[in-house]
């Protein structure tokens, strides 16, 4: 069973419901980070710090984060160590994110997307593995490409590249 993290600011809450509601259907066991302890709406910064700090401290290894148009939940996501967040307007990129970048996280624009294509991306994206279908070579290259990454962002993170 899927386990995923979705969250959204005011402005996707909408979206985030009928997502939501789509991936308990696909079978996914959903945590959402979407409101604060009296049931308010929360910032966008705060929604992706949470949904951040659930994936790398549970069992939820992907989250979805929605707000109006996926690039401030996108920017806050990748402020955190082991979170690859990209902001996705079509099944392609979807699919891609998940089959070259190994993404954690997609993000979604309520003001971009309608829910029928938003609840596509979530499927193409929960069913694309990393590299699936590459061949060797082309796995290999990918893998150490991501590996780069990673590198790079422990350095980051590291404070090596100051």
């Amino acid at each position: 069973m899927k386990k995923i993290v979705i969250g959204a600011d005011k402005s996707g809450f909408n979206l985030k419901e009928q997502c939501k509601t789509f991936l308990e259907a696909y079978g996914a066991e959903v945590l959402d980070v979407s409101l604060d302890a009296q049931g308010g709406n929360l910032p966008y910064y705060e929604v992706a710090a949470k949904a951040a700090e659930a994936i790398l401290t549970t069992e939820f290894k992907r989250g979805i984060l929605i707000c109006g148009s996926g690039a401030g939940m996108c920017i806050v996501a990748n402020k955190f160590e082991g979170i690859y967040a990209v902001a996705c307007e079509s099944v392609y990129t979807a699919r891609m994110c998940g089959l070259v970048n190994n993404a954690n996280v997609l993000t979604l624009g309520e003001r971009v997307l309608g829910a029928e294509m938003a609840c596509e991306m979530l499927k193409t994206w929960l069913e694309t593995e990393f590299t699936q279908d590459f061949a060797v070579e082309r796995r290999n290259l990918v893998c150490s490409l991501v590996e780069g990454v990673r590198e790079m962002e422990r350095e980051n993170f590291s404070g090596g590249n100051k």
